[in-house]
């Protein structure tokens, strides 16, 4: 495995992260939980030892089930989870409602001082730690000053509840807004091949200001992988048929793209996922790559995507394949 500093701190994180929305089981139709704590515990041992994780995967079930895999193993691991999400309580700005095991919740977000306090009891109780690594607001809150947020977060790192603090689903404005009161060592964003949004201003913002980049979403949930069809149907529970990519006309449009990189894939002896996840972790300012895994298997597949070697070439053509039109 490779590493690379967290923006200013001591901290060293693996150029692949694993990521803990899938293990939470909501959105992805369920999980299994005997499963999870196997694949996490094949990630530690691969020296994938970042995991990120949110109160919000599973409601709570996600965080649970992080604490029980590294119980007897905090030592080796970084733990990232998040707050600002909340469905316990309607304060705050309304953000979407779902179903999950036959309930429903209602999502707010709320990062108000109290909030975050609370959010990060809570979550070290259900990871069974005394503190977390890097711990980010998960969405920004429109009903909350930045500076509020940042108060909280700034008192937990000193109560030293987290070592570092990050934030989110952060755009340029807001993150020049944030950096005005605080210094903040991460922005988690989505960004893949399909949506590389966060080139032309994120990045060269957070370059400039040593702010990591923790990209989620490379694979976009499972298509990128090449192992998603035409012919995939999603079991109930499951929301990407929903989303826009996963529609028939968006699933050929990568499909078609995927064909395009198999031959450098062939050439490395690597699967699209691998190909994917190097390409993105070799890009500017990016400091990981959070990709999920529901079992020890997939683990393995994605840790592989270390070993690979692009050439600048390469990368340039892998880009080209997923540069349409618009």
């Amino acid at each position: 495995m490779k590493y690379k500093q967290l923006g200013q701190t001591e901290i060293q994180i693996p150029v692949i992260t694993f990521g803990g929305w899938a293990i939470g089981g909501w959105y992805w139709g369920g999980t299994d939980e005997e499963l999870a704590i196997k694949a996490i515990h094949k990630a530690i041992d691969l020296g994938m030892n970042c995991i990120d994780t949110a109160p919000v995967y599973g409601f709570g079930l996600g965080e649970e089930i992080v604490g029980k895999a590294i119980k007897g193993r905090r030592h080796e691991v970084i733990i990232a989870t998040k707050c600002g999400l909340r469905w316990d309580k309607d304060e705050g700005e309304f953000f979407f409602d779902t179903y999950f095991n036959g309930k429903r919740y209602y999502v707010y977000k709320n990062t108000r001082k109290n909030s975050i306090i609370e959010e990060c009891e809570r979550s070290l109780k259900r990871l069974n730690t005394d503190y977390i690594d890097i711990y980010q607001i998960h969405w920004p809150d429109k009903t909350t000053p930045i500076d509020e947020s940042l108060e909280a977060l700034t008192r937990l790192q000193e109560q030293g509840k987290i070592r570092a603090f990050g934030v989110s689903n952060f755009d340029v404005n807001l993150l020049k807004e944030t950096l005005k009161y605080s210094r903040v060592e991460s922005n988690q964003v989505k960004y893949s091949l399909v949506d590389r949004w966060i080139e032309s201003e994120l990045v060269p913002l957070c370059v400039e200001n040593k702010i990591s980049i923790l990209a989620y979403s490379p694979l976009e949930q499972g298509l990128l992988t090449g192992k998603i069809t035409m012919e995939t149907e999603f079991k109930s529970g499951d929301l990407r048929k929903k989303q826009f990519w996963f529609q028939p006309e968006n699933r050929k449009k990568i499909l078609d793209a995927l064909e395009k990189i198999k031959p450098i894939a062939r050439e490395k002896n690597a699967t699209l996922a691998q190909i994917v996840i190097n390409w993105t972790f070799s890009q500017p300012g990016i400091t990981t790559a959070i990709v999920g895994a529901r079992n020890p298997e997939q683990v393995e597949e994605n840790v592989g995507a270390v070993n690979l070697k692009l050439t600048e070439e390469e990368i340039q053509k892998i880009r080209e394949a997923f540069t349409w039109d618009s």
